[in-house]
């Protein structure tokens, strides 16, 4: 399936089976090379917290692993994202943007492919997001991010959602690659998108947003 441009859906994260976040999008544009989504400064989002209101990265792991969950509403304090889910392949790149609007770096976060639902008046793609990731600045250099993070994860085998770490490594070698040349979607495409002035931020979640999910 494809979406529309201009449609609202949401963009949901998905651990064991449970909804770990999800953030609601406007599509820029669906094809063949995938799917592109606009994410709104304020725009409403839940995320998964402990029955005492703490995230995952608040605590050790072990930690984490033993806690009852729930999920808390909130909006997107952070800056507007362009997110780009190129078809079939376990990565999304983010395009972030300082404070004045302007491109600041590519952020590639790698996860298992998304899986779209459509349910009609509300749908949406669900990813399993495997935690290691990658900063590319405009310069095309590069680092790994949440390294620390994912390798204290790994040490869980029973309770994390990532099974296997060479794949998820070798995955973001080959974006890197990717940047390092300079090809799509490293080549300054999108850099200087605007969202069309009628998109609106909605005000809360759409009923349906949290329909288990697809994977």
């Amino acid at each position: 399936m494809r979406f529309a441009p201009g449609r609202l859906i949401m963009h949901r994260n998905v651990r064991h089976g449970r909804i770990g976040w999800v953030r609601p999008g406007r599509v820029v544009s669906d094809d063949e090379r995938g799917l592109l989504v606009w994410i709104a400064r304020d725009s409403p989002v839940a995320h998964e917290v402990t029955e005492a209101g703490l995230g995952m990265r608040a605590m050790p792991f072990a930690q984490w692993i033993s806690s009852a969950y729930r999920l808390e509403h909130a909006r997107w304090n952070g800056p507007p994202l362009l997110k780009f889910l190129p078809t079939g392949a376990a990565h999304s790149v983010w395009w972030f943007r300082d404070a004045q609007g302007r491109f600041a770096h590519w952020y590639v976060n790698l996860e298992e492919p998304g899986v779209r639902w459509d349910d009609g008046p509300v749908a949406g793609v669900d990813v399993v997001d495997q935690d290691l990731d990658v900063m590319v600045h405009p310069d095309r250099s590069w680092q790994w991010k949440d390294e620390d993070e994912f390798v204290e994860r790994l040490a869980f085998p029973d309770d994390y959602w990532v099974t296997d770490e060479k794949a998820v490594r070798a995955e973001g070698e080959r974006v890197i690659a990717l940047a390092e040349a300079g090809e799509f979607p490293f080549d300054g495409t999108w850099c200087d998108f605007a969202p069309p002035a009628d998109w609106d931020v909605p005000d809360e979640l759409p009923p349906g947003w949290d329909r288990p999910p697809v994977r």
